[in-house]
């Protein structure tokens, strides 16, 4: 390692420190450069060692047969090393463990060589892999990412973690792949517990298998939340190859037992990682030098928390991390490092989570562009005499030369009061205002100029021009209350509007004087805030308020006029009717909703040849064309069958007017029946409509419908005819369906509540439609309910 002479400019001064900062870079790399050429001797070494053994020739011809294993394959030296480890197999086979008999003239050296190892084939090709893999293996992160994807597809690992002991007995987390980093943070310290299969490892110096969970789980109580995520582990010393002693655990979500194979192949893995782990190390004691020794009493002299870091960059000349050249001692603190050498050292080494945090792109920003960077405040638990407490904090990256500093600055209780009245006025746009009466000056809070939309280069607004800021209109009245402030001493809450680049905004102005000890106006205090928003959204109501009592008075209108319509067409008698040997009883009740009068009719007439017409239908939908359209077929449907026409020829003739009427998509359901009152024949069509409900001797039932189609649903569409003989005492009631549905009650529940009403009253010997009604009707119904209750006379009573 080389070294400059350092010169103060004068006896007793500190040397310049872009200077000494250049020398400590210099002299950093130049140690990577040693420890680096340190680390491949020694694998070298190892795999010349190997050879050694296993062939019994001397080191010149170890290293002549390692060259020229390498020239042939145009490997270099260090992985043809590597390569040549991965070959070797475990030293030995653990308790239980069985070994593959060796298959002469088959070895990762060649048989011509090398005797064979213990090492099955497959696994001395893995490790020969795993060994190129090693070579691009920076750090234990990358060491465990690196062994993941190697065990991943050859034993279906799922996780591997790196521990390293602590002087305590303890355990450190040094590396990770496969376990999100809460899980990292939470196991990161493991106490010197008894117990843990990783201690034990590392004490006895053995393997770990784990691979019955429950018994495990009991045992080793290491990452077991949940304890069914791992069902299997292996942990695994490291041989000793460095200051630390190092255990590497596989981790497997399924379970099962390792095979001898796998545990061969994560001895040789073990074996592999001591010489990458070498490199590893904690950063050796620095060099005595004037220049370290400056730079870094410089930062000891600091009063607050910083780090002077140098960049690394990888081959292809990006910054892959930094190198701490020196650090304060409150750096180690909240960077979670307490009491830790940090220079020399990597910064993700110590701290990998640093790589997704905001500050680490500002170091690459101010390293890429040479601008200086503030992250935003950050709260930092700090622990005072035993008592933690949350301090604000905001860290800043500068560059000096070839080097970034880094420092922390703790913000005191004013900065904190500054940034929670920037945040109020952010979040309520809203700011502050001062006038002096006195001198005229006016003073603006940053906000107020965002809510004028004025550029704070022109400077805040005489409290008297105020007023030419707002529009013609409401000028006058702010001109006005700014006068009684300024003159009387009135305070003022007054709305006013102002012309922006963004539009109109809606702006409110409070303020209120300051009186001298004679109780002159002195200064005028302020707040102005922004209304438009609230403004806008008062202005959307009330327009909304509007529109629906516009609505609303249409509708009632409308369902005034429906109502009308269906009062007149639908005339009611005040008490039952006889038609054709028949008692007939008609009810319409309307809907009770402010403004749905739907389609139900009826109809109940005696025809020309002495024969009765009973109608019952009910047209979708509410309002005026409902009732148009209950109109035309009502009297379209009587006209047909008076002029003679069957009634599945009327229902069809219905079928065709609603397809060519003006509202195409009318639909509607009915019921066509027609009474001979000589043969008591009752014979009846239907189109899509509840069957009649029959009374006969205290029995109910529902007749037969025959076939028929929704009025409107189709232009072909079929209709049939049903026949049925009344006796005396029978009863017959047709209904629409508001009369059985009310949801969510299911049609079919209202059906069969009717005919238990029906059989109710009649043994109750009271049978009147009025009470029926009462009993089938909730309080509130939201469809019309059309009834026609026939009753056959009996003997004595015709």
């Amino acid at each position: 390692m080389t070294s400059e002479p350092v010169t103060p400019a004068e006896p007793g001064a500190a040397p310049d420190l872009v200077e000494l900062a250049k020398i400590v870079a210099r002299q950093r790399a130049e140690l990577d450069r040693l420890r680096d050429q340190a680390a491949m001797s020694a694998v070298v070494e190892r795999a010349k060692g190997a050879v050694m053994a296993l062939t019994g020739c001397s080191a010149d011809a170890a290293d002549e047969w390692l060259l020229q294993r390498a020239k042939a394959a145009r490997h270099t030296l260090l992985e043809e090393c590597w390569i040549t480890l991965g070959s070797l197999a475990p030293a030995s086979p653990g308790p239980g463990e069985a070994t593959e008999p060796a298959d002469p003239g088959t070895t990762g050296f060649g048989s011509d060589v090398l005797p064979e190892t213990a090492a099955p084939d497959d696994v001395a090709i893995a490790l020969a892999r795993l060994g190129q893999a090693l070579v691009r293996v920076m750090t234990p992160h990358d060491l465990a990412r690196c062994l993941l994807e190697h065990l991943a597809p050859d034993m279906a690992a799922d996780a591997v973690m790196i521990y390293a002991r602590r002087p305590d007995g303890g355990l450190e987390l040094i590396g990770y792949a496969g376990i999100d980093d809460r899980l990292a943070a939470q196991w990161s310290q493991v106490p010197p517990l008894s117990g843990l299969a990783a201690l034990d490892a590392l004490r006895t110096g053995e393997p770990r298998w784990l691979e019955d969970l429950a018994p495990d789980e009991r045992r080793d109580p290491l990452l077991g939340d949940p304890p069914e995520r791992w069902r299997s582990r292996a942990w695994l010393p490291v041989p000793a190859t460095g200051s630390a002693e190092v255990c590497i655990g596989v981790l497997r979500g399924r379970a099962g037992s390792f095979t001898p194979r796998d545990r061969a192949h994560l001895r040789g893995v073990a074996g592999l990682c001591a010489g990458r782990l070498r490199a590893f190390d904690a950063p050796p004691e620095r060099a005595e030098d004037a220049a370290t020794d400056a730079v870094q009493a410089l930062f000891d002299a600091l009063p607050i928390a910083a780090m002077l870091l140098s960049p690394l960059r990888a081959a292809s000349g990006e910054t892959e991390d930094f190198r701490v050249e020196a650090a304060t001692s409150r750096a180690g603190d909240l960077l979670g490092r307490p009491g830790e050498e940090l220079a020399g050292r990597r910064l993700l080494e110590f701290r990998p989570a640093l790589a997704h945090e905001p500050l680490w792109q500002g170091c690459l920003h101010t390293l890429a562009t040479g601008e200086p960077y503030e992250s935003e405040p950050f709260a930092h638990e700090e622990v005072v005499a035993g008592i933690a407490a949350l301090s604000t904090y905001s860290a800043r990256v500068a560059q000096l030369e070839d080097t970034l500093v880094v420092t922390w600055i703790r913000h005191g209780s004013s900065d904190r009061q500054e940034q929670r009245l920037a945040d109020v006025q952010r979040l309520g746009n809203l700011g502050w205002a001062n006038w002096s009466l006195a001198t005229q000056e006016a003073s603006w809070s940053t906000q107020v100029f965002a809510v004028f939309g004025r550029d704070p280069a022109h400077g805040p607004v005489p409290l008297t021009e105020l007023p030419e800021l707002a529009l013609p209109e409401d000028a006058p009245a702010l001109t006005r209350a700014v006068r009684a402030l300024v003159q009387e001493g009135r305070a003022f809450d007054l709305p006013f509007r102002v012309r922006t680049s963004g539009g109109i905004r809606h702006l409110r102005l409070v303020a209120e004087t300051v009186a001298d000890m004679h109780g002159t106006p002195v200064e005028v205090h302020g707040v102005v805030q922004d209304m438009t928003a609230r403004r806008r959204a008062e202005l959307a109501l009330v327009e909304s308020e509007q529109a629906i009592l516009t609505q609303h008075d249409v509708l009632q209108a409308e369902r005034t006029l429906a109502a009308r319509l269906q009062h007149a067409l639908l005339p009611l008698a005040n008490r039952p009717v006889h038609l054709a040997g028949l008692r007939v009883e008609v009810a319409y009740l309307p809907a009770q909703s402010d403004v749905h009068v739907g389609g139900d009719w009826f109809s109940a007439v005696e025809l020309p040849e002495g024969d009765a017409l009973l109608v019952v239908g009910d047209v979708a939908g509410h309002g005026v064309d409902a009732v148009a359209t209950m109109a035309q077929l009502r009297f379209t449907a009587k006209g047909m069958v008076i002029t003679g026409s069957s009634l599945t020829g009327a229902l069809a003739r219905l079928n065709t007017l609603l397809l060519h009427s003006r509202d195409s998509h009318a639909t509607a359901t009915m019921v066509l029946a027609r009474y001979e009152p000589r043969q008591r024949r009752l014979v009846w069509a239907q189109a899509g409509h509840p069957p009649p409900l029959l009374l006969r001797d205290g029995e109910v039932r529902y007749l037969s419908r025959p076939r028929g189609t929704l009025l409107g649903a189709t232009t072909a569409p079929v209709f049939g005819e049903a026949e049925c003989r009344l006796l005396p005492g029978d009863r017959l009631i047709l209904f629409t369906d508001g009369l059985v549905e009310h949801p969510p009650e299911s049609i079919d529940r209202g059906l069969g509540r009717l005919a238990d009403a029906v059989t109710a009253a009649h043994a109750a010997g009271s049978g009147s439609l009025g009470q029926l009604l009462a009993q089938m009707l909730p309080d509130e119904r939201r469809d019309d309910v059309c009834v026609v209750d026939v009753r056959v006379p009996r003997v004595r009573e015709a």
